[in-house]
């Protein structure tokens, strides 16, 4: 029978590596899936999973068990997401001053991303809070509640961000399918 995650955590929290590994093998795909659906990009989503489990023995010492190991993962991947953006955001602004060489850059990356599929571009244009909820609604098919605990969110605001994403969504197609 496999040991449950609160107490795995636990473990690795007082510095059992092999409870650590058992945590990040149990969960590490879930990780990079969850982070692929919050960025859009499979090589920043993989970047993302490893970045999280870098700094998770570190984490682990603050877990006060108060919520289900998964939902506390979860919100340490969507601050992590929020770390990264912000970061990313900075390097963004100091690299706009670089000239031909950046906007070509830029220009490579707007190509690449215009190549993804429908839903993935789809999903780019919703906010990221927006986004975040959508990808523990529909992605990791965790219940509402369960999103507004990992989201630190009401229900209800759950609920009106799922009822957005779907208008949203329909607008998106609606405009494709005029053109």
């Amino acid at each position: 029978m496999d040991t449950r995650d609160e107490i795995l955590a636990q473990a690795a929290a007082r510095g059992d590596r092999a409870a650590f590994a058992a945590l990040v093998a149990r969960h590490y795909d879930r990780l990079v899936g969850f982070a692929w659906r919050m960025t859009g990009s499979r090589a920043e989503a993989e970047d993302l999973a490893q970045d999280i489990c870098v700094a998770l023995p570190r984490k682990l010492a603050g877990w006060r068990a108060e919520a289900r190991f998964t939902t506390w993962l979860y919100r340490v991947a969507v601050n992590a997401a929020h770390d990264r953006r912000r970061r990313q955001a900075v390097r963004d602004r100091v690299a706009s001053g670089w000239g031909d060489w950046e906007l070509a850059r830029q220009d490579a990356m707007a190509e690449d991303r215009a190549a993804q599929d429908w839903l993935t571009q789809a999903m780019a244009l919703l906010p990221d809070d927006l986004r975040e909820t959508v990808a523990l609604v529909l992605g990791e098919e965790l219940t509402q509640a369960q999103a507004a605990e990992v989201l630190g969110i009401s229900e209800g605001t759950v609920a009106w961000r799922m009822s957005e994403v779907k208008r949203r969504l329909r607008a998106v197609a609606a405009e494709e399918a005029k053109a």
